[in-house]
């Protein structure tokens, strides 16, 4: 459908949290009548975006109403939350509708060019710095997608911007039609989300379709590390390791080819996964017309996000780091290979699906003692048991109150737990502000 052929067709929007409800009132503003399906329970759902759904004139549906539903419609769009294998979903493709992902629905009403930006991990960091600096050198952008609001709701008001910056994550890309990044900025890639993939390499194909539309007038920005099929597009390169890459490290400065660019020591991100970050963002940059000159000074402004290696305090000579967002082994091991003090780590969580075992060379290196909660503890132990000590904690405080009462002065206790979040907590931010708290709770 073409953006003015949804009036007085039947829609339905599975899901009825952040990217549902925008999909739905973006619909509902072009005259679709629309029907918001949601496989909880309506009382586990927030109760104020509910009435603002209905309010607007949508039809919401709960619980087991809605895995069931065969009521007619014209078009499925699909919350990235949603398992395409779920029963919601599922009875939705045995009825053979056209379904779309509210990012491909989004995009179809997008008159602005858009920066994607995927990776499995420094996605919500590369994003808030590619906007940060647009804004500062005068191009009004604004983070959103995966991150901030839908891209359903941004262009409802895009007038007020000259370029969108997208973070996209696979299960947005899983179902793209037409979306068609004039940038596509690929960070990195690592194993993950083998809960909701049968392989690594499914994957890696869902985070590809980033590419998949673009032509030669578009640019790629892809890291020089990852291995990527040929693309139609004009690539870029960056590598803090390779280099060959047009941005590339060199006695701790970003360079492009052979001119120095970003000086890290003037930069407030630390470690080579950022690094990695801020030459995407160059390359960005570059690609929208701006300058060296104009874009360095906002990003050495840009403060390091909570629950991305954030140093919350130190006790008794001890620091303290949440870095609650890794929620894969990747971001651990990023995360450990910054440390440059011994490292008492607490990990684990739900369980995603993988092992630890690829840990281990670098857990022996920076880790001396391992605190691990969560469905992974034992699975975990058992990964690691000639690798490091290793103790199980039933819950997050007790984990701190271990590594508080463990650790010696001039050591890290640094929290990355290497999965997810949702066996114990609402989210990784969720788990974070715990941490924080319960290590500001410590005694000096």
């Amino acid at each position: 459908m073409k953006k003015n052929d949804y009036a007085n067709k039947n829609v339905a929007v599975l899901g009825a949290g952040l990217s549902g409800t925008a999909a739905a009132l973006l619909l509902r503003s072009q005259g679709a009548q629309v029907t918001v399906l949601d496989s909880a329970d309506e009382g586990k759902l927030l109760k104020s975006t509910l009435d603002d759904l209905r309010a607007n004139g949508v039809r919401v549906i709960t619980g087991d109403a809605a895995d069931g539903n065969h009521d007619r419609y014209d078009l499925v769009v699909l919350s990235p939350g949603i398992d395409p294998d779920s029963p919601l979903a599922q009875n939705f493709s045995s009825q053979q509708i056209e379904t779309i992902g509210e990012l491909e629905l989004g995009w179809r009403f997008c008159e602005r060019p858009v920066i994607a930006v995927t990776g499995t991990n420094g996605k919500t960091t590369t994003t808030e710095l590619i906007a940060q600096m647009l804004s500062a050198c005068g191009q009004r952008t604004v983070a959103c997608g995966n991150i901030g609001k839908p891209l359903s709701a941004i262009v409802r008001d895009q007038a007020k911007f000259d370029v969108l910056t997208v973070e996209v994550s696979s299960f947005q890309l899983e179902t793209i039609r037409s979306f068609r990044p004039a940038v596509a900025a690929w960070l990195n890639f690592a194993p993950d989300h083998l809960d909701r993939y049968a392989s690594v390499g499914e994957y890696r194909t869902a985070k590809l379709r980033i590419f998949e539309n673009q032509t030669a007038e578009d640019i790629a920005v892809v890291n020089a590390a990852d291995s990527i099929p040929q693309l139609k597009a004009r690539k870029v390169t960056f590598s803090a390791y390779d280099d060959r890459a047009d941005f590339r490290l060199a006695e701790g400065t970003i360079h492009f080819h052979n001119t120095p660019v970003l000086p890290l020591a003037e930069a407030k991100l630390r470690g080579s996964h950022n690094i990695e970050n801020l030459m995407a963002t160059l390359a960005v940059g570059q690609t929208r017309g701006l300058s060296f000159e104009q874009m360095v000074p906002p990003l050495c402004r840009y403060e390091p996000q909570p629950h991305r290696c954030e140093f919350v305090r130190t006790v008794a000579g001890v620091d303290y780091i949440n870095d609650s967002k890794a929620t894969n082994l990747d971001a651990v091991e990023k995360a450990l290979l910054a440390q440059t003090k011994s490292v008492v780590l607490i990990a684990g969580g739900k369980d995603k699906g993988f092992d630890f075992q690829p840990l281990r060379d670098v857990v022996k290196k920076k880790v001396r003692a391992a605190i691990l909660i969560g469905e992974l503890a034992d699975r975990i132990r058992r990964d690691w048991a000639t690798t490091t000590t290793c103790e199980l904690a039933g819950s997050l405080a007790e984990a701190v109150e271990r590594a508080h009462a463990t650790t010696k002065p001039g050591e890290v206790v640094l929290f990355s737990p290497g999965t997810s979040s949702f066996d114990m907590f609402k989210s990784y931010a969720d788990r974070g502000d715990q941490f924080r708290d319960l290590v500001r709770a410590l005694p000096r």
